[in-house]
């Protein structure tokens, strides 16, 4: 029946909290009134209320479609509903000048929190009291609906774990460890607090300009509406919407163990910050996520910088001698809500996230300690790629939530993306939206340095790591 629940709220946070795998529950959320919350009702509780929607084009290129290449509308979910379909309506509304053909369509990072303040009795029909943390809400989580091909960039979540419900649709995941992290070259350009992305596009990788992504490891698993994905602390992940309309619910777990990491993070807000205001304004560069609404001045970076220094302090006093509060196993949750993209909302302080540490930090959990997580029909570990069967398709997992597919996506995304790069864009207002920044193609010198090479190699993960650590030495 809908309220059983395979695992109790206890045993749901040990696994959440120790398990540092990507995996899958099963039949948790059965009795949580949220199941109900497909596009159609969230519009009828909205009530005409707009949101702001990403556009990107469905072409794939070899340069990922960050944030700042994309445009950007304010609509309704039911003008959403009817552009997606296809209805005539949509030739004098605000999706006019997108072809559903060749758009998608993305309201993503909606705090429920803000869009449904003015019906918080809501707010309850997320329940994670089930997976052990009580007084965790709708309040305290984050909403994401999407046309067929919407995606997020590649990119790790700089704290917490994460755990996300699929209510509508299914999503596709692409999850890569945190020992991959020299082979998805990350960059810290476009900026935000929060999040280290990827310079390659997992879906169409430039090999010639990224060869060492040949060596990672990508686990990836579609996931069904009634299913919650966890995503372990610094798991790099590409998702995309499989279906013509997805919805999605999370909500990021925040940890005592990110406290050196938010050190981190000052650190790198203070270098990309001084770097690039330098730079002359006239050169275009969008080095700002549109979730940034200015670069911090150096007098506030040194504020986020010392806030974090002391909280870290303060966490090892608190802490058991001899174990590192930043330590990534056994951490304890936080009461407060991770904040991810705190600057656009109403009512979130910035406050210094985090930044990932050094890769082998997080190293894959010895065999006898998986042998104690219970995997089975109800927790379905999502496993790599070169675990899989070798016949190109699909290996369906039977549950009651739904069908979970550990898949060998290649030749998926190879079909995909090659029918996708024919499609041509010839209206005015969809070529003027998408220019891609003049420093993402491939240099035109071999020899020629840009400043963003420069802070890529001064913000790597492991100089800031070695820089923090030298920093907090100083302090002790």
């Amino acid at each position: 029946g809908e309220d059983f629940k395979p695992f109790t709220p206890e045993k749901a946070k040990e696994i959440v909290l120790s398990l540092q795998q990507p995996a899958v529950f099963c039949n948790m959320v059965g009795d949580w009134p949220a199941q109900h919350w497909n596009v159609k009702y969230l519009s009828a509780m909205l009530d005409g209320k707009t949101i702001q929607f990403r556009l990107g084009l469905k072409t794939v290129d070899l340069v990922p479609q960050f944030e700042t290449s994309c445009s950007y509308v304010e609509a309704t979910l039911e003008e959403f509903l009817a552009w997606s379909c296809g209805q005539p309506s949509c030739l004098s509304g605000p999706f006019s000048c997108y072809d559903y053909s060749k758009y998608w369509a993305y309201a993503d990072y909606k705090y429920i929190a803000r869009i449904f303040e003015d019906k918080p009795e809501i707010f309850q029909d997320v329940r994670w009291s089930d997976f052990g943390f009580p007084g965790r809400s709708g309040k305290e989580s984050t909403l994401w609906i999407g046309s067929e091909g919407a995606n997020t960039p590649c990119h790790l979540d700089s704290y917490g774990c994460n755990l996300v419900l699929q209510v509508q649709g299914r999503k596709r995941w692409h999850l890569f460890p945190p020992g991959d992290t020299s082979f998805l070259y990350p960059t810290r350009i476009p900026y935000e607090e929060s999040s280290v992305f990827s310079k390659v596009n997992i879906a169409n990788p430039d090999l010639k300009r990224f060869p060492e992504f040949r060596n990672s490891t990508a686990h990836v698993v579609t996931l069904s509406p009634g299913q919650v994905l966890l995503v372990p602390r610094h798991w790099w992940h590409y998702v995309e919407s499989i279906d013509p309309v997805t919805v999605s619910i999370n909500s990021w777990i925040e940890l005592d163990a990110d406290h050196e990491a938010r050190v981190e993070e000052a650190i790198t807000r203070m270098l990309v910050c001084a770097v690039k205001s330098a730079e002359n304004p006239s050169d275009g560069d969008l080095w700002l996520n549109p979730t940034e609404v200015e670069a911090t001045s150096h007098e506030i970076n040194l504020q986020y910088l010392n806030k974090a220094v002391s909280a870290y302090l303060k966490c090892q006093e608190t802490s058991v001698p001899g174990q590192a509060c930043s330590s990534s196993t056994g951490a304890k949750q936080r009461t407060n809500a991770s904040c991810k993209r705190k600057r656009r909302e109403v009512g979130c302080e910035p406050e210094s996230g985090t930044l990932l540490t050094q890769e082998c930090d997080f190293p894959t959990p010895k065999a006898e300690e998986m042998q104690k997580i219970p995997f089975g029909p109800h927790l379905i570990q999502v496993l790599p790629q070169s675990h899989k069967t070798s016949v190109i398709g699909t290996v369906a997992v039977e549950s009651a939530g739904g069908d979970l597919l550990h898949e060998n996506e290649g030749e998926h995304f190879r079909k995909l993306h090659c029918k996708r790069k024919r499609l041509l864009t010839s209206n005015d207002c969809e070529t003027a939206a998408h220019q891609m920044d003049s420093d993402c193609g491939p240099c035109t010198s071999q020899t020629a340095l840009f400043t963003n090479d420069l802070l890529d190699c001064l913000v790597n993960p492991r100089v800031i790591s070695l820089v923090a650590q030298l920093l907090l030495e100083r302090m002790r």
